[in-house]
């Protein structure tokens, strides 16, 4: 049930499985790297991470020289980036990871044309799911309707051995397992009620070309206003502002600017002043974590939920793509485990596992935020202890090149949350006072052995 990013991988693992694998989408799919509605963050900045990457290639082996020669921005962490956090600016330092930062659309697409050249694998384009077929112990498949002709179209049986909701995070599965006497799962949600807008901008002065590819600054407990300017394929940026609930970020043409001095630094205004709009400002206010338990006993067999439909994060930190890739994996490792049976709950389990570190960085994150609310909010003391110590790496990340490059590695999900507890790392963060950092954002990569000014 879902026909982007995360339905199209978990389609491309089955396949190695079954004879036959049908993918529902209720859109019809676009001629080429073109946004579609049912994609609804799809004009706003995406970001594949470093643990994405690997994911891809792993699956579709060549996909990164593929999105180079598309002409995605390969952008290199922190070297070409002006990036500010919790007061500081990062320097500029040699790149320890890197991130593409495309359009959506492009990266989908080229997922879509490798996935969908399987014949072992369908397409039912312009159809909804409408309810699913089975009982309180077995998914049996799916109730389907077509979208494409009449309005009230009768909804037909589409039989199944395996239904997976891929259908992304206003799936309704919950509803129709209730439907059929089923447990829905147990939902917990943390929201701080961030909103943001985006639009496209063609630069003017240069000062986000060259040396620097972009800017972002991140929001925190003091400064909950963030934003920035990302490169895509076409050699314009997406820009981004966000705020919290009570102050959410105008679409209007001169808003939208005016909005960025809100930012604290002017330097993305001021780039705004001189840079030509290409696109209308979208706005978008769905920004709650949201994580289901279908792990947990009770749940029906032959169900599976991955990608959004299992676990939402807050898009601001640009998990999604990077998770959906990670969690494909995960499905394809449960499934070639001669050890052990590969059950509903052990391989849902499995997908619970691969989004657990970007759900530990989100969640964690946005429980911090002023007036934060849902069921998780609470992290306990072990996360209150947690949150003291990142606190301290993130105070010594940007200027300490070894806390620096740990931080990263698990921000960007190629490395466990423990890299922040290795000896060099926690003698940093425990003992040594933050190192110095720029007073300005640096305009440039640092040089071996230049002083931070």
């Amino acid at each position: 049930m879902g026909g982007s990013l995360a339905g199209l991988l978990a389609a491309h693992v089955l396949a190695g499985h079954v004879d036959r694998v049908t993918v529902v989408e209720r859109d019809r799919y676009p001629q080429g790297a073109q946004p579609r509605p049912g994609v609804p963050q799809g004009r706003h900045p995406h970001v594949l991470l470093k643990g994405g990457q690997t994911a891809l290639e792993s699956l579709l082996p060549g996909f990164l020289t593929e999105l180079r020669e598309a002409g995605a921005p390969r952008v290199g962490m922190p070297e070409d980036m002006v990036l500010w956090q919790s007061g500081r600016w990062f320097r500029r330092v040699s790149a320890t990871t890197h991130i593409y930062t495309g359009s959506r659309a492009q990266l989908e697409e080229l997922v879509r044309r490798r996935v969908l050249a399987d014949p072992v694998i369908s397409v039912l384009e312009a159809t909804d799911v409408v309810g699913l077929l089975g009982d309180a112990t077995r998914v049996r498949g799916v109730l389907v309707r077509d979208r494409s002709g009449e309005a009230r179209a009768k909804p037909r049986p589409l039989e199944a051995d395996l239904v997976v909701d891929a259908s992304g995070s206003g799936t309704k599965a919950a509803q129709w397992l209730t439907a059929i006497g089923a447990e829905p799962p147990h939902e917990e949600t943390i929201d701080t009620g961030l909103a943001y807008a985006s639009r496209v901008y063609r630069g003017t002065d240069g000062a986000l070309d060259g040396e620097t590819r972009g800017y972002y600054a991140y929001p925190d407990p003091e400064q909950v206003h963030a934003g920035g300017a990302l490169p895509l394929e076409d050699g314009t940026h997406l820009v981004i502002v966000s705020g919290l609930r009570g102050d959410e970020p105008p679409t209007g043409d001169d808003q939208f600017v005016t909005y960025a001095k809100r930012l604290p630094h002017p330097l993305l205004h001021r780039w705004l002043d001189g840079a030509e709009p290409l696109s209308p400002a979208f706005g978008y206010r769905r920004t709650a974590n949201v994580r289901r338990r279908y792990d947990l006993l009770g749940r029906p067999a032959g169900f599976l939920a991955t990608g959004d439909a299992l676990c939402t994060f807050n898009p601001i930190y640009g998990q999604g793509m990077a998770v959906a890739a990670m969690s494909a994996v995960a499905l394809r490792e449960a499934l070639a485990d001669r050890r052990r049976t590969p059950t509903t709950r052990r391989v849902q389990r499995a997908l619970l596992a691969a989004s657990r570190l970007a759900w530990d960085i989100s969640a964690g994150a946005d429980r911090k935020m002023p007036g934060a609310v849902g069921t998780a909010t609470d992290g306990g003391s072990a996360d209150r202890f947690a949150g003291w110590y990142l606190s301290r790496v993130q105070e010594r990340a940007p200027g300490d090149p070894v806390v620096g490059r740990a931080f990263r590695a698990v921000l960007t999900l190629s490395e466990p949350v423990t890299a922040l507890f290795a000896p060099p790392v926690a003698r940093a963060v425990l003992f040594g006072p933050p190192a110095p950092t720029p007073t300005e954002p640096p305009a440039a990569p640092e040089k071996p052995g230049s002083p931070v000014s």
